[in-house]
């Protein structure tokens, strides 16, 4: 997906630096504002639909359509004529009484869809008819419909990489639900304080991504950073809070790795003095903003960045 370009520079207020005057042509596809929105290299809405629900993953199928949830528990595919053409309705699991929300999906490789249901306490594969294929139970420490989970991957070993946002941990499965490998988020040595903006801080865990190398690259939620760890919990790269020049990090959301290495950041809740997706290259240096809080607001969490050559870590 495209950011705006200079052309928009001021409808849209795109932030822009003088190291950053041939930067990338990204269109965005992100959800916020009441509405899912395509927006291209020069600010302009492409595609639009309204959604009145909190989306925290989103997906531009190979096929074109749109994956994205409509309401709590439900989530759908969706043309570029508005028609959803699949659908998944989370139902409580026998014994479970209690409410269900989706925060992360992912459309596999074999068509089948793999979504964490939160609530459930569960990670589920499901076919082109909405029929459960596999299913397996998540630990949880401390349940809730709303903090059990947030993003979660199936991996190519086939094991499931799933954050925790109420038990502040990362932790892999295998396809059998047994725990293969935790991370536990720390408080980075500053104290725990309130609030969804930049002066919010904790250790509630929103997106993880593993890289070829094995080690993780972590989006630390309301811990206001970006970690890379290795399987042994050795921190080995970061972004902190105010790290990189005139930007400062709130909470950081979905992750996506370039061919080239770079890493675009989501920065939801960071108020309107800064962008809402960040590139910065391996060296921490900016190269890439997105700001534009016309379509969007403080509340993008979920996005997808588009005209990337090569295949996308996310």
């Amino acid at each position: 997906m495209k950011c705006l370009g200079l052309t928009s520079l001021a409808a849209f207020a795109l932030t822009m630096t003088p190291a950053m005057a041939a930067e990338p042509a990204y269109s965005v596809l992100a959800a916020d504002n009441g509405k899912v929105s395509l927006v291209n290299a020069k600010g302009e809405v492409e595609w639009q639909m309204d959604n009145r629900t909190d989306v925290h993953d989103i997906a531009l199928l190979p096929n074109g359509n749109i994956m994205f949830t409509t309401n709590a528990s439900t989530v759908v595919e969706v043309t570029r004529d508005k028609k959803i053409v699949w659908k998944h309705e989370a139902k409580q699991k026998e014994g479970y009484k209690g409410r269900i929300e989706i925060h992360a999906f992912q459309r596999l490789e074999d068509g089948n869809t793999m979504i964490a249901e939160s609530g459930n306490g569960r990670i589920i594969e499901v076919d082109k008819d909405d029929k459960i294929v596999k299913e397996i139970a998540l630990t949880i420490e401390h349940p809730n419909a709303h903090r059990d989970t947030r993003m979660a991957r199936k991996l190519a070993s086939g094991n499931y990489l799933v954050c925790h946002e109420g038990d502040g941990k990362i932790r892999e499965y295998d396809p059998k639900g047994k725990v293969v490998w935790t991370y536990t988020m720390d408080l980075g040595g500053r104290p725990r304080s309130d609030g969804h903006g930049p002066e919010g801080h904790g250790n509630e865990v929103y997106g993880a991504i593993r890289l070829a190398n094995g080690n993780t690259l972590i989006g630390a939620g309301n811990g206001n950073r970006v970690l890379e760890v290795t399987p042994e919990g050795k921190t080995v790269w970061s972004v902190d809070q105010k790290e990189l020049p005139g930007i400062t990090l709130a909470w950081v959301t979905m992750l996506e790795v370039l061919p080239n290495g770079n890493v675009i950041i989501g920065n939801c809740h960071a108020g309107k003095d800064n962008p809402q997706l960040i590139e910065v290259t391996r060296d921490k240096k900016v190269v890439w903003t997105f700001k534009n809080f016309k379509t969007f607001g403080n509340g993008l969490a979920a996005s997808q960045v588009i005209g990337i050559e090569g295949k996308v870590l996310r």
